[in-house]
Parts: C-alpha cells; structure tokens; sequence
C-alpha cells in the first residue's frame, strides 16, 4: 500500500509538471477560427456563400435520419440554384465508427470532390474531419490518431451542426471509435477546424427532449472543464464562463419549449463557445471517462459526461473550490459575499438538480462491476497522458468514482465524496431538491 502510494505522489507530481509545460505550448499554437453564420436560414446562407468559392463537387456528409427528415434541402437547394455540385454520404452512426469513415473516405476519392460539409451532430462532424485529412494524406483513421499525424491539410471543410452539445464546429479534434477493439480515438489537427459554420436554431426546433439534454449537458461539461484545468486562458476562462451562464439561463428553456428559438439560438453559441473554450483548455476525467463508457458501451457521449460530471466534480471539489464558486456566481446561484466553500457546495447540488430537470437518469444501466476496473485503467492513462487535471486520481480513485453510477448502486456502492464544507449527505439532498425547483 505504502509503495502504491508513493508510485501515486511521484506520478502526480510528474505528470502535473510536464502538463503544464505542455500548457504554455498550447498558448502558442495558432488555432483558426472558423467565420460564423447565425440565426435561422443560416444554413441557407451558408450554402449560396459556398456557391462563390467555386469547387468542383462537395462531399455532404450526414446521417441517415437528417436526411430521411430533409433538414438539408434548403442547403442544397441553394447549392443547385448557384449550380455547385454536391453527392451525399449519409451513412454516419452514432460515434462515427472507423468503418464508415474509409467509405466516406473512398466516396470523397472516387466522385472527386475538393470540398466536405458536415451537416449533422458531433459524430457527423468528427466524421467528415476525418474523412477530409484521411484522403488528404491517404492515410487510414487508425494511422492518424493522435496529433498532427497528416503531413498535408485536409480539403476545405464546413459544418453546420444541429445539435447544441459538442461544439465540433470550432475544435481542433475528432472523436471516433473503433468498435472492434471497444475504444474511442481521438485526432487532432489545428487544420481540421471547420472554414465556416452555420448555427441555424430553426434546425434544432424538433429535437426530442433527450437529445437536446443530452447534448445541452455536454456543452456545460466542456465549458466547466476547460474552466477547472490548469491550461486555460483570460480568453478561455472568458468564453468557458460566458457558456455556463448561457447554458444555465437557456437550457431548461430548450428543453421544455424546444421550439422557441431564442433558447436553441442562444445554446448553440454556449456549445460553440464552450468549444472555443477546451479546443485550447482541453478536457479532464469527465470526458476520459465518458469516452471508455462510449467504447464498452456505446453510451451517447453527451448522455456519459452528464451522469459522470457531478461525481468527478465532487472527487475534485477539495482542488477547485476557488473556481467552483466562480462558476457558482456566473450560473446565478449566489452572491459574491457568500464564502467560496458554500457557493461551491451550490455549484455541485445544482449539477444534481440540473440532470434530475432534465431527467438524466442517475446510473448507467449497461455498467457492469466486472468492467470498472479495466474502464478506470483507460480513462486514468487517457486523463494523464493528454488532460490538465486539477488533481490527479489513483486506479482505486477512478474506479470509485465509476462504481457510483453502477445499477442499483445502493447495495455495491462504495463512495468517496468529498464535500467542500462537509456538508452532511442528507443536508445535500434536501439543497438538491431545492435547486431543482429554482433552476
């Protein structure tokens, strides 16, 4: 045990070292930013603004059910009427497994295309980045994992997302997953962020009320984790806090009225600037976690960080007080005359209550305990290796936090939360339930 522990201090103390000298090097690292189109018909415009670029032919890739539902019509009708060519690539499932991307791939190749919109979610986007730097470099997806393994850009991308969650229209990463092997990849490239991106709320208006949850809690999640990690900046500390307070404001509204535009609007500038945030700021165990439940499980990803975000939030309360209760200040839950510890312990309650609105179940059901410990093994080296964790956690320490969520956890769980103010259990639950009924 002792030897286990002194192995955990040396590599904490390593690891933090090394990450934040990897800290100051993103500060330098030009990161594009896409020109953005906002408002409903947004979508619209930006295809007649594709038709003065003259390619030769777009590679439109989506999924199966945008387009069953023909959300992309007034796009393309735009792009006929300026008499741009474009061939369609509906073919993308939840997490954009490797094999769909090599036929995106080889359609992108055989109809000649010199140009890729991606017209959907965080997966179709992630997608078509890859699908645009695996032909540029004709390289497969396994060989480009990692960063920078393309030695030439990709053809110009653009995205319109219709979803308020993974911000992939401004972020230097793609997440996909190879289903074989139960893991999700990630690439990253500052070439593959999106030349323009179009934010049409009117294409978001019919999302059912999981989706929109799902993804919303996604945002927030990128936001308060590029916030807590030691590599953020005045620009993303700026953009990751302004994404908080939008979502807070907005979120319950796009989830009861999903129709009402403002709300849908103003969600997905917070996922963008949630993006903005981490593409530089990076994420933490959160999102190492969620993406090995992806993985095993194919849990949606936003749907993971959701359940996982207040009981990694809790582990690393005693670390982050201090931001806890800026975050708690920009969210509205507070004043400014509160001691840090109480508006921290408000910030966390309001993360259970914000998941109990809008009905994010509390376990997930596919865990199983035979898994935690190879699940924790791969989210502690993902976290590691690439995240700037405000505090590290041991094997033990993650596999903790995963068995908080196991199904019917009361009879297995074993927790270790650690309260700001070492407020008792039931005094959280009673501050819970009342934040739900203010948020």
């Amino acid at each position: 045990m002792a030897v286990n522990i002194l192995t955990d201090i040396a590599r904490s103390v390593g690891l933090s070292t090394v990450m934040r000298v990897a800290g100051l090097a993103t500060r330098l690292l030009p990161i594009p930013q896409p020109t953005m189109m906002v408002g409903p018909g947004a979508s619209v415009r930006l295809g007649q603004a594709l038709n003065d670029f003259g390619h030769r032919k777009i590679l439109i890739v989506t999924d199966a059910t945008i387009s069953r539902l023909g959300l992309m019509l007034p796009m393309t009708d735009a792009l006929t009427a300026g008499g741009t060519q474009f061939v369609v690539f509906d073919e993308i499932g939840p997490d954009a497994p490797i094999e769909q991307i090599e036929k995106g791939v080889e359609l992108f190749k055989a109809e000649g295309c010199d140009a890729i919109v991606a017209f959907g979610g965080g997966s179709v986007m992630d997608a078509a980045k890859v699908i645009g730097l695996s032909a540029a470099n004709h390289k497969s997806p396994r060989q480009l994992v990692g960063y920078f393994k393309g030695l030439h850009a990709p053809a110009p991308i653009y995205a319109v997302p219709t979803t308020a969650g993974t911000g992939s229209e401004v972020t230097v990463a793609a997440v996909v997953s190879d289903p074989a092997a139960k893991r999700k990849l990630v690439i990253a490239d500052t070439r593959i962020v999106p030349k323009m991106a179009a934010l049409d709320a009117s294409l978001m208006t019919g999302l059912p009320n999981d989706i929109t949850a799902a993804t919303g809690m996604d945002a927030l999640t990128h936001a308060i984790e590029a916030f807590i990690g030691h590599w953020g900046t005045e620009f993303t500390d700026r953009m990751a806090l302004t994404s908080v307070s939008m979502i807070y404001r907005n979120l319950p509204t796009a989830y009861a009225h999903g129709h009402d535009l403002v709300a849908r609007e103003k969600m997905a500038l917070a996922a963008s600037y949630a993006g903005q945030a981490f593409t530089r700021a990076n994420v933490g165990y959160v999102h190492a976690i969620a993406h090995q439940l992806g993985g095993f499980y194919h849990t949606p990803h936003g749907l993971a960080n959701a359940i996982m975000l207040p009981h990694v939030l809790r582990f690393l309360s005693p670390a982050i007080t201090t931001k806890l209760a800026v975050l708690a200040l920009r969210a509205r839950l507070g004043k400014d005359s509160e001691p840090e510890a109480a508006l921290a312990e408000k910030f966390l309650d309001s993360i259970d209550a914000m998941n109990a609105r809008l009905g994010i179940p509390r376990e997930l059901a596919a865990l199983r305990a035979k898994d935690i410990p190879a699940l924790a093994g791969a989210a502690c080296r993902e976290a590691d290796l690439n995240y700037p964790v405000p505090s590290y956690m041991s094997q033990q320490d993650c596999e903790t936090v995963i068995r908080n969520v196991l199904p019917n956890k009361a009879l297995t769980r074993r927790t270790i939360r650690r309260p700001v103010a070492g407020k008792p259990a039931a005094k959280r639950r009673r501050a819970a339930r009342s934040t739900v009924a203010s948020l």
